[in-house]
């Protein structure tokens, strides 16, 4: 969504087996057609089998392009950063796979769009 759109990472994110969303805030609703190219972006990036690492830092020490504003306050000093491969790199608490091969094929399931808001439903097969 970033490189597609220019937008920031998602706002909101829940990752269920049953169902999972990402919320962004976009300018203007994506066409069916930029819906399927999203949906085979990610797919193409799952496919080239990067590896994921976690590694444990000091805040002092988190990359410059890691955001850290969803951290509360009140959290410790180290942060838990997830890197895939060359691809990504965030701070993050959730489970992770070790390579993005064993995520599976994501499908987007619908979408909708309000105030800015593109909210992306989608499910991971096999």
């Amino acid at each position: 969504m970033v490189r597609l759109f220019g937008c920031k990472r998602s706002i909101s994110t829940h990752i269920e087996r049953k169902k999972s969303k990402c919320d962004y805030l976009i300018d203007q609703e994506p066409t069916p057609d930029q819906i399927k190219e999203i949906e085979n972006k990610v797919n193409d990036t799952i496919n080239q089998n990067l590896p994921i690492t976690i590694s444990f830092v000091d805040r002092t020490e988190v990359p410059e392009k890691v955001d850290l504003s969803k951290l509360p306050d009140e959290a410790s000093n180290t942060v838990r950063i997830v890197t895939i491969g060359d691809y990504d790199v965030c701070a993050c608490i959730g489970s992770h796979v070790q390579n993005t091969s064993e995520i599976g094929i994501f499908r987007i399931i619908s979408t909708d769009y309000a105030d800015n808001r593109l909210r992306i439903r989608f499910k991971l097969e096999g």
